[in-house]
């Protein structure tokens, strides 16, 4: 009997079917010589700070740096029962080898070793190691499974990871909580994150606009345009020289141009689309690509490759015929002549190759589909069929005229083949959205000829203030994210930036949900807690150059060229130091995270100010025990939340309408209207009312 571990119980039951482990059992399914069962995400993390020492349940500076000798590990009580099943199954008599099949990467390889260890288990184990969900895929992975001690310094690095991240966070954030008398939160990704947004923040904050001046000249029905210049007598000058009098055309260039098709999304190319076209956070993108993966619709989201392998030439072109018979396609699909091949490279493919979608989707009923998932699957399909495409082709012509000995400039760009923009603007007509930073094509310029002379041009000027540098956006942010460090990462390293394609989704949730970011709209800006927190933590903290060093060792770990010891080593000293060279504060300095908290809403029971923290607004009379949670009841979910403005809206008038609420039952997304509901006890009670066709139904 083999034991095949999955990470999800749906994945798990996806490979049940597959393999004829079709009886379901309490917590595993058996049949056909396999049992199969599941570890719900990670059941084996590590130890608080308590366990090593009762002393560490308090936060003193004195008891820093809290570096153990010997690691701990704790199951969670809402994971226990699963853990038990586990360790049951890996002594059973009857069972002789296991096979690790948790998500293929870093992540996966450490949930399962944990709990490997956890339950001193000893018996052989293979591993499985696929990109799919598909039935094929399995199929295929489980004829080649490879022995579980190839994956060794994979597990290294990512046991390296876990710990070096324990280390500084807990470190850290004892030590500026204690100094600050405050609840603050420091990490060796989140704080470089933080600081940029700080820093871009400051930047738009201290940016002087100045007005600059553009002189013009009307050549036909053409308009040429001269130098900028932020003095206005200057422009003046220039626009009453060549008012009326003649321009001639000196120079015509004309070049053609080629635009080659994109790249296939990685996981983080996705997150950033999705939020520039729809406005989807990378959390909500990440959900939403991972629910498609588990319903075998596409590959293997946590990558950070964007391109195939080239056994995957032939598949790809099946799957590109799926995608044009997809409703976005049918302006294109009679004209594209797919090339597959130019999304190939073995050598810049690691563990997993691009998300594309599979050949599931040709099959499969799309339409109970939540409009997320099924917009980040059309997306995705979009993406594939322009990378396939034929590139884009136009001539771009600079006309530059002479009038009064002063130079002038207009542009033009002529489409010769319109190649993959034909299925971008097939994809974005489908969507009828337009994003906020769509560019307008510049069109082309009239037939022109070198000397041709136009007679008293009408000049102009023109008036505009600079522009401070943008807000981030999820889009930039992860851009940003991306780029980070990257002066300091071997071009080599499969993993650059701060953090992981899977990790900056979480990290950007983390800052929003402990209070040191915010989102206005699109944007992601700081708040006066997340400012003060970056303006008092050192530099070391707060450049992305530490964890750009990381992962250049962590890539060599998990590569064999690279030895664990002596990272975990590095770390240890880096927290010493850390911790030893603090500048002392002063009793002023610790007072200056308390700020005054924005009031949300009057008190329905005792009729204080209600406010807001990281999980929920509560009175702020603390004999009065009003709480409403930001994920309770109907918020569990992590797609959507009680927002201020609901907040607000509850506590004025006792309902409030929220889009988009999400059922696990069905799957499914619904409106529905809120109603505080409070009877007074120890919890907020909420009721939800719908409307179907004229009526009204109430929970």
């Amino acid at each position: 009997m083999k034991l095949v571990i999955a990470e999800k119980p749906s994945v798990a039951r996806s490979i049940a079917n597959v393999i004829g482990a079709k009886e379901v059992k309490d917590g595993y399914c058996e049949g056909n010589g396999y049992l199969v069962s599941w570890c719900v995400g990670h059941l084996v993390e590590p130890a608080h700070a308590g366990v090593y020492d009762p002393k560490y349940s308090k936060w003193t500076k004195e008891d820093l740096p809290i570096i153990p000798d010997v690691w701990h590990y704790v199951i969670s009580k809402a994971k226990q029962k699963q853990f038990a099943i586990l360790k049951e199954l890996m002594r059973r008599a009857d069972v002789e080898s296991l096979i690790c099949a948790t998500d293929a990467g870093r992540e996966g390889e450490l949930i399962f070793r944990l709990v490997y260890k956890q339950t001193g288990c000893k018996k052989p184990f293979s591993r499985l190691w696929i990109s799919s969900m598909e039935d094929s895929a399995i199929k295929q992975g489980f004829d080649a499974l490879k022995d579980g001690t190839e994956y060794d310094d994979l597990y290294a690095s990512a046991l390296c990871r876990s710990k070096a991240d324990w280390l500084v966070g807990i470190n850290a954030t004892r030590l500026y909580s204690a100094l600050y008398n405050g609840s603050l939160n420091v990490g060796r990704v989140q704080s470089p994150t933080l600081a940029m947004i700080t820093q871009r923040a400051e930047q738009i904050r201290d940016f002087v606009k100045e007005k600059y001046y553009v002189p013009h000249i009307q050549c036909g029905e053409i308009d040429a345009t001269g130098a900028k210049t932020f003095d206005p007598a200057e422009a003046e000058r220039i626009t009453a020289a060549c008012d009326k009098q003649q321009a001639v055309l000196r120079s015509l260039i004309s070049e053609s141009k080629t635009a080659r098709p994109p790249k296939l999304y990685d996981l983080t190319s996705l997150q950033r689309d999705a939020n520039r076209i729809f406005g989807y956070t990378a959390q909500q993108t990440l959900d939403y690509i991972q629910n498609l993966y588990e319903k075998k619709l596409t590959t293997y989201p946590r990558t950070d490759s964007q391109y195939l392998t080239l056994d995957m030439t032939d598949t790809a072109a099946e799957i590109v015929k799926v995608v044009l018979k997809l409703p976005f396609a049918e302006a294109i699909r009679d004209e594209l002549k797919p090339n597959v091949t130019q999304t190939v490279n073995d050598k810049k493919v690691s563990d997993h190759h691009a998300i594309i979608p599979t050949l599931q989707v040709g099959i499969a009923d799309l339409t109970p589909l939540p409009d997320g998932e099924r917009n980040i699957l059309y997306l995705i399909s979009a993406r594939l069929a322009c990378a396939v495409s034929d590139p884009h082709m136009f001539e771009a012509v600079t006309a530059e005229f002479d009038c009064a000995g002063h130079a002038f400039a207009a542009k033009g760009r002529a489409v010769t083949a319109e190649g993959w923009k034909a299925v971008e603007k097939a994809f974005k007509n489908s969507i009828k959205e337009k994003s906020d930073d769509e560019e307008t094509e510049m069109p082309p310029l009239p037939q022109l000829v070198e000397g041709q002379t136009f007679l008293e041009v009408q000049a102009s000027t023109s008036e505009s203030w600079t522009a401070p540098p943008k807000p981030y956006t999820e889009d930039t942010l992860l851009a940003a994210m991306e780029r980070a460090g990257n002066e300091d990462t071997d071009p080599e390293a499969e993993r650059r930036g701060l953090g992981t394609p899977a990790t900056r989704a979480g990290v950007i949730e983390k800052l929003v949900q402990k209070g040191f970011a915010s989102r206005k709209g699109k944007q992601i800006i700081p708040t006066e807690r997340g400012t003060a927190l970056i303006s008092v933590l050192p530099e070391k903290l707060t450049s992305p150059k530490l964890t750009a060093e990381w992962e250049n060792t962590l890539t060599e770990i998990a590569r064999g060229k690279s030895g664990a010891a002596e990272f975990m080593d590095s770390i240890a000293g880096y927290v010493r130091e850390l911790v030893e060279t603090v500048p002392e504060v002063t009793n002023d300095q610790r007072s200056r995270f308390q700020f005054d908290k924005p009031v949300i809403g009057i008190c329905p029971r005792c009729g204080g100010n209600v406010h807001e923290s990281r999980t929920n607004f509560y009175c702020a009379n603390k004999d009065c025990g009003f709480v409403m949670w930001k994920n309770d009841k109907f918020f569990r979910d992590k797609k959507t939340s009680l927002t201020p403005r609901m907040a607000t809206e509850l506590l004025k008038s006792g309902r409030v309408k929220a889009k988009n609420l999400y059922s696990p039952k069905t799957g499914k997304t619904y409106d529905a209207q809120i109603i505080l509901a409070d009877t007074g006890g120890k919890y907020v009670n909420f009721r939800l009312e719908f409307e179907h066709k004229g009526k009204v139904f109430k929970s």
